[in-house]
């Protein structure tokens, strides 16, 4: 069976879904659709008081990704996992360590500290990182269970711009790559899958989509695609412009 292995966790599906732009009355139709094990959710959005709390609308069987969106540095990062354990029951944790308000870039220096620290107090840590083949290593070193590149600027739905850099990690490194961040059609999502990236992560582009839950349900389509063609093999590109006949020009009528 061709399962996604994060730590000892084990899953089928390969798409992520974040949470983090869906209306509450809506997440639950796009988990459905989406056929997705795992959601991601900020801590600010799993609140315990008497305000409407996500944890409510997502079913029981989806694994919970908590992030440490908000994190400045490694400390807050630590700060951050150790309440989102406390009230997601999960030591899966999404690395998330930005410095920058204006691109919101992550804070690769930051986030490989963050990790060492998670790691060694038990957490699986899978971590949102700008793609640098140095970094990478040193998460994976430090005990990253997933790297997760991004593949454009946070909600710009610009597709993979960092596409020849993931291909990098995907060529060195043997732990999990999942693409996050900037992927705006299922057919971006398909590529990453094509490249062979383990997973995808989307939120954006199904959040703000006309019909989110059918949106949902195409990059799903897209990922299984993907993934599918990754398995099989894609055929070689010709270097030239030069056609090459599918049947053999010979056997025809007049011959």
């Amino acid at each position: 069976m061709d399962t996604l292995k994060l730590g000892h966790y084990e899953f089928s599906s390969r798409f992520i879904l974040g949470s983090g732009k869906f209306s509450l009355e809506l997440i639950k139709s796009a988990i459905n659709e989406a056929n997705t094990q795992i959601i991601t959710l900020a801590l600010r959005r799993a609140n315990t008081g008497s305000l409407e709390n996500i944890l409510d609308y997502i079913p029981k069987n989806i694994t919970l990704l908590p992030n440490t969106s908000g994190a400045r540095n490694a400390t807050e990062a630590l700060r951050i996992a150790r309440l989102a354990r406390e009230i997601c029951q999960s030591e899966l944790i999404k690395i998330e360590v930005i410095r920058d308000s204006k691109y919101l870039l992550p804070d690769n220096f930051e986030s490989i500290k963050a990790c060492e620290m998670l790691a060694k107090e038990g957490f699986t840590p899978l971590v949102y990182m700008y793609p640098d083949l140095y970094a990478a290593r040193s998460m994976k070193d430090v005990g990253a269970a997933a790297i997760m590149p991004l593949g454009a600027p946070i909600g710009s739905n610009k597709g993979l711009l960092t596409r020849e850099f993931i291909q990098i990690l995907l060529d060195e490194l043997d732990v999990p790559i999942i693409v996050d961040a900037g992927l705006g059609t299922p057919a971006q999502a398909c590529e990453a899958m094509q490249m062979g990236a383990s997973a995808v992560m989307v939120n954006t582009a199904i959040a703000n989509a006309n019909d989110i839950a059918l949106m949902a349900r195409a990059f799903s389509l897209a990922v299984e695609a993907g993934r599918a063609a990754f398995l099989a093999g894609l055929a070689p590109q010709s270097a030239h412009l030069k056609a090459e006949a599918s049947s053999p020009l010979t056997g025809f009528l007049r011959d």
